[in-house]
């Protein structure tokens, strides 16, 4: 595909190319005035090992900037498969009749029976066109071998896994793992 100037992207094939990036599923919550906020975010990435920090992506238009304004702390549940519902009712299309199993973690409440939790301390924020960036310093981290949820080309998705293998093995034979310092 040819390049084209930074004014010639179109929005939408924009997010159109980005969806060709499978991504896992979070569901991003903080608490202000003891209410919990939360929203469906897969702009979620790893930042560094030492110190640890994780940063998500959060829309300026989301009511979520106010709420990590205020509080300046979030968590992160990972979603397993079945949290489909879950990931649906935070992206703001409410799920009549759904329970919402809450854990609380350092004081921040995070979605029970997910892949992982993470609980930050926000480090940094960073404004970046439509969007604030909110570098977290994780203070509380949990996880456990489920089947996570995936998003890609605009639907959510699952891993392949015949019976009984263990979870090593349920990513693809052509899916590599890379440490830091690796070439390839």
């Amino acid at each position: 595909m040819e390049t084209a100037s930074v004014s010639a992207i179109d929005p939408r094939e924009f997010r159109h190319t980005l969806g060709r990036f499978a991504t896992g599923v979070t569901i991003v919550t903080t608490e202000v005035a003891g209410q919990v906020h939360g929203m469906t975010a897969n702009a979620f990435v790893s930042v560094s090992l030492e110190p640890p920090l994780i940063l998500i992506s959060v829309d300026n238009r989301a009511r979520m900037i106010n709420h990590l304004t205020a509080s300046q702390r979030y968590g992160i549940s990972i979603l397993a498969e079945s949290h489909e519902p879950f990931s649906h009712h935070f992206a703001g299309h409410p799920v009549d009749g759904l329970e919402i199993p809450l854990v609380k973690k350092h004081g921040v409440s995070l979605l029970e029976g997910a892949v992982g939790h993470l609980v930050t301390n926000v480090v940094q924020t960073i404004p970046a066109g439509d969007h604030t960036l909110y570098l977290g310093q994780v203070e509380y981290l949990w996880w456990q071998d489920e089947r996570p949820l995936l998003f890609y080309g605009g639907r959510y998705r699952k891993l392949n896994r015949r019976a009984k293998q263990p979870m090593e093995e349920w990513l693809d034979d052509e899916f590599f793992f890379f440490q830091p310092g690796d070439s390839f």
